[in-house]
């Protein structure tokens, strides 16, 4: 599990659902015990004995539990998160793209595609400009082809997805926005972007899996 920082302070590590009460097992013992946990519609609220918190945003809201409970009480999340649901993945990078739909973590149809689109040129002058309109003209076919196959492939299947997870480069998929044949898919789409390398169908297989868990972010009583 790799920690990132966030914006405000704190790090945000990804948990998967099987090492859910572990995690929080071990939080509890580093931070002198839990002394409550607060449900609400979109996330969980752990807060240690130290003051430290450990805040998780709740996939496929609504929660169906609220309210306040003193010690650990994540039982209700783990169930909540046990739920075999039908997702969407939309995993992007400029020149490449892997997309499907999946099922309890596996992947059942898909389409991944590359693109070349050459890195940025270091000459200076009219090559310069000449390599940046090459590049440009690149990127706009990988992205044309991504919202294509976006089109065909997770569109018709809306009806059966629980939601959408996205993840790669956050501009790119901005771009992606833009098509107005996908605005409801991405009406459909999770807050959480999965940070991603180069999209290939191995890489789509471990996002099935990743998006059944969650992400924590844990701040301590200074942050």
């Amino acid at each position: 599990m790799k920690a990132r920082e966030v914006a405000g302070g704190g790090l945000a590590v990804e948990v998967s659902q099987d090492r859910l009460d572990g995690w929080f097992a071990r939080f509890a013992q580093r931070n002198s015990g839990v002394v409550s946990t607060e449900l609400r519609a979109s996330e969980v609220i752990v807060r240690g004995g130290n003051g430290t918190t450990a805040q998780v945003a709740v996939p496929f809201p609504p929660f169906s539990v609220s309210g306040s409970f003193e010690g650990l009480h994540v039982d209700a999340l783990a169930e909540h998160l046990a739920v075999p649901r039908t997702v969407g993945l939309l995993l992007v990078r400029l020149g490449g793209h892997s997309l499907g739909l999946a099922r309890a973590g596996s992947v059942l149809v898909s389409r991944t595609d590359r693109h070349l689109v050459h890195g940025r040129s270091a000459a200076g002058g009219w090559s310069q400009q000449r390599f940046a309109r090459r590049r440009e003209g690149q990127a706009r076919q990988a992205l044309r082809a991504a919202a294509e196959d976006a089109f065909e492939v997770l569109v018709p299947r809306l009806s059966e997805m629980d939601g959408l997870f996205l993840g790669g480069d956050r501009r790119a998929l901005d771009e992606l926005r833009e098509d107005r044949r996908l605005t409801p898919l991405f009406a459909r789409a999770e807050a959480r972007v999965l940070d991603i390398p180069e999209p290939r169908r191995t890489v789509l297989d471990d996002a099935a899996e990743r998006v059944l868990g969650v992400v924590i972010v844990v701040k301590g009583p200074s942050d």
